[in-house]
């Protein structure tokens, strides 16, 4: 399978993993469809869903940003109606827009706890349920959450009560939709990493610049992204992927390419949550 000419629509996408995930789809043909809230630079985050978007062309791929919240239905439907007029169909969705809280359960705020039901879980399962009966006329449809392994280990469902309820969420609407449609031959699979990535949401939420020198960079996620949405939809489909194990089960042998500090042994990386 190839993504030359195959449409994604991503929530999020402004910079970070789904911004590496896209561009390695343009620089194989796709057209990218990214559906943003950052329309105007953050003053502390770079990129904006225009920015990225120019990426994307620069690239190789065509692009389509759309100025929308997942959390608004009307904003989700616009979407997938405009990337459909855009480019014709829809063969791709990706759930990446993501909130991070790692607050203990008394001291989570109540409006934080509520923007990550809304964005992880409600927003993987509207924007995936509205792009269905679009999917459905894909010839490789696929459904992506960049969502952890349902792991109910003490250990982390205490960790973080807020945020591991809304992150598994987002696995269980995928796996729900795998199983729902699976006669219709659309594939939904989540991909999480074996290390912290060094992104914005590491650098301010977890560790700052200490873990960024010890994480793995995005590509190794936008490179384990793009096996999976290449992969026959009707036999590669339910399963909750990690990241390295794709690339193993591709070939990839060395990973020090992905290191953000070159030269940082695997055996010194910080190993991700949830695992």
């Amino acid at each position: 399978m190839t993504l030359t000419g195959k449409t994604i629509l991503m929530s999020g996408g402004s910079r970070g993993i789904g911004l590496a995930i896209a561009l390695r789809a343009a620089r194989a043909g796709a057209n990218i469809a990214l559906m943003a809230k950052t329309d105007t630079p953050h003053p502390k985050l770079e990129g904006t869903v225009h920015s990225a978007a120019e990426a994307i062309e620069a690239a190789g791929g065509r692009a389509l940003p759309i100025v929308g919240d997942v959390r608004n239905d009307d904003d989700i439907t616009e979407a997938v109606m405009k990337t459909q007029g855009e480019f014709g169909g829809i063969d791709i969705v990706v759930n990446n827009a993501s909130v991070i809280d790692l607050s203990g359960s008394l001291g989570l705020a109540a409006k934080k706890y509520d923007l990550m039901q809304d964005v992880n879980v409600r927003g993987t399962f509207m924007l995936s349920r509205a792009a269905v009966p679009i999917l459905k006329d894909a010839e490789n449809p696929h459904i992506l959450s960049l969502s952890p392994p349902l792991n109910i280990t003490p250990r982390w469902l205490g960790a973080h009560t807020g945020y591991t309820l809304a992150k598994y969420g987002m696995t269980m609407a995928t796996l729900g939709m795998a199983a729902e449609f699976a006669d219709d031959g659309i594939a939904a699979n989540t991909l999480w990493p074996e290390t912290t990535i060094a992104t914005a949401a590491v650098q301010f939420a977890l560790g700052g610049d200490r873990m960024m020198k010890v994480s793995r960079t995005p590509e190794v996620y936008a490179d384990a992204a793009y096996e999976v949405l290449t992969k026959p939809a009707r036999a590669y489909t339910g399963q909750t992927l990690i990241v390295e194990q794709v690339l193993r089960d591709a070939g990839v042998t060395d990973f020090a390419k992905y290191a953000a500090t070159p030269g940082t042994p695997d055996s010194e990386l910080f190993p991700d949550i949830f695992l």
